[in-house]
C-alpha cells in the first residue's frame, strides 16, 4: 500500500528514559512504514530543557497553538535527586504544567478497556473520564519554611491599597504554602468540560470542597454553575445531566457507579484520581490523555511517567516488559485528530486499525508483565517490550493488507 500522507503539521514532543526508547520503537515499527506524519520535532529530554533554560518547552507549546495538534512522550519533572543525576542548572517546572498553562487547556484522561481485564471495582462497567483542571493550585504554588516565632500573612495590594490577614502566628518552626487560580482559567476549564461532555454525550460531574474552602473552592463552584446554566439548552439537547458534588461525596459515589461519566476535578484531585481510575481499570499504562484548549488545540500524551526502573534495566542491556499501550494511543489519538481536521479519512482509519491491533493482541493473551496478573484467564507467560510491539505490528499489517 502507498503511504498515508497527513496534509498539515503534527507536532512531536519527545521525552525521557524508557518511554523515549519505546517512542522510537513505535515510530519505527508501527508508524513510519505506513504513514507520512509531517512532523515538527521538539526534544524535551531533561538535558535539552536544561540546555535551553526550558525555552524548548515554551516553543513546543507555541507550536501546538500554531498547528493545532501535538503528541507528547512522557517527561521527567526533576526533583533534587534528578538535578544531581543529570547535572541540571535547577529543578525545572513540570513541562506538562508549562504546556497546559500556555494552552489554557484541560486534561481529559480515559481508561482503555479490554474484555479480559475486568475492573477492580465490580460496579464499573463503562469508562470513567477524569477532566483535570490543568492550571494553578499547588502546581504553581509558592512555598516556604518558616523559622519561628514568626507571623505569616496573606497580603493583597490592589487599587484600594494593602489588605492583609494573618495565616498563622508560629510559635516554632513550620511551613507555609500559597496557591492561586484565576477566573479566566476556571471559566475556560468549565467551558471545555461542558463541550467535551456534550460531544461524548456523557453525564458530567464537578466536585470540590467549598464547605471548607468557601472562597477558593466556592469560586470554582460558582463559575462552573454559571457556565452550566449558560449551556443548559445544549446540555439538555444532548441528554447530558450535570451534578455538583463535594469531593468526598464524589469519591464515595464513584466507587458504586457503573461509569460512563465525565468527572471534572480540580488540578490536584484530577492528578490523584486519574491514577486511581487507571489502576482500577487495569494499569497506568492503559490510560489515554488529551489536553484540550478552549479554542480547540489538542495535545495527546501518555498518562504515566518515564518508567525509570525499566530504563535502568534497559541501559544494562536487559529486556524489559514495559507497557506501551498509552504511548501508542497517544499517537493514534493525535493521528486521528489530525486526520479529522485535515479531512484525511485514511489517517483516521489507520488509527482505528492500530488501536484494534493493540486490543486484539491483549485479548488473545499477548501482553506485558503488568497486565498478566490482572487478566482473566491469566496467560501462561508475558512478552517483553519489543515482542509486544512486534505482535502489534504483525496484526496491523494483516489489517492494512486486507
Amino acid at each position: 500500500m502507498s503511504k498515508i500522507v497527513l496534509k498539515n503539521v503534527l507536532v512531536e514532543i519527545d521525552g525521557d528514559e524508557m518511554t523515549r526508547v519505546i517512542w522510537q520503537m513505535i515510530k519505527e515499527k508501527l508508524l513510519f512504514p505506513y504513514i507520512d506524519l509531517n512532523l515538527e520535532y521538539y526534544d524535551l529530554h531533561v538535558k535539552s530543557r536544561d540546555n535551553t533554560d526550558d525555552q524548548i518547552t515554551v516553543d513546543a507549546a507555541n507550536a501546538i497553538i500554531k498547528h493545532g495538534v501535538g503528541v507528547k512522550c512522557a517527561t521527567i519533572t526533576p526533583d533534587a535527586g534528578r538535578v544531581t543525576e543529570y547535572n541540571l542548572k535547577k529543578a525545572w517546572r513540570s513541562p506538562n504544567g508549562t504546556i497546559r498553562a500556555i494552552l489554557d487547556g484541560t486534561v481529559f484522561r480515559k481508561p482503555v478497556l479490554v474484555n479480559n481485564i475486568p475492573p477492580a471495582v465490580l460496579s464499573w462497567k463503562k469508562p470513567i473520564t477524569i477532566a483535570r483542571h490543568a492550571f494553578g493550585d499547588i502546581y504553581k504554588a509558592t512555598e516556604a519554611r518558616v523559622k519561628g516565632p514568626a507571623k505569616v500573612e496573606l497580603t493583597i495590594t490592589d487599587a484600594d491599597g494593602v489588605h492583609a490577614q494573618v495565616i498563622n502566628e508560629f510559635k516554632g518552626d513550620g511551613i507555609v504554602l500559597g496557591m492561586f487560580n484565576t477566573d479566566k482559567s476556571i471559566r475556560s476549564y468549565a467551558k471545555s468540560c461542558i463541550k467535551f461532555a456534550i460531544s461524548e454525550k456523557t453525564e458530567l460531574w464537578f466536585s470540590a470542597k467549598d464547605t471548607i474552602a468557601k472562597i477558593y473552592d466556592g469560586r470554582f463552584r460558582d463559575i462552573f454553575m454559571e457556565e452550566v446554566e449558560e449551556s443548559k439548552a445544549e446540555l439538555d439537547a444532548a441528554g447530558v445531566n450535570f451534578r455538583y458534588l463535594l469531593i468526598d461525596d464524589a469519591v464515595a459515589q464513584i466507587m458504586k457507579h457503573p461509569g460512563g461519566v465525565l468527572w471534572a476535578c480540580k488540578n490536584y484531585d484530577g492528578d490523584v484520581f486519574s491514577d486511581m481510575v487507571a489502576a482500577g481499570f487495569g494499569s497506568l499504562g492503559m490510560m489515554t490523555s488529551v489536553l484540550v484548549s478552549p479554542d480547540g488545540k489538542f495535545e495527546y500524551e501518555a498518562a504515566h511517567g518515564t518508567v525509570r526502573r525499566h530504563y535502568m534495566e534497559h541501559l544494562k542491556g536487559n529486556a524489559t516488559s514495559t507497557n506501551s499501550v498509552a504511548s501508542i494511543f497517544a499517537w493514534t489519538g493525535a493521528i486521528r485528530k489530525r486526520g479529522e481536521l485535515d479531512g484525511v479519512k485514511e489517517a483516521m482509519d489507520f488509527a482505528d486499525k492500530l488501536e484494534a491491533s493493540v486490543l486484539e493482541n491483549i485479548e488473545s493473551g499477548v501482553m506485558t508483565k503488568d497486565l498478566v496478573f490482572l487478566a482473566q484467564p491469566k496467560p501462561e507467560k508475558y512478552v517483553n517490550t519489543a515482542e509486544f510491539l512486534d505482535a502489534v505490528a504483525a496484526k496491523l499489517a494483516e489489517k492494512l493488507n486486507n
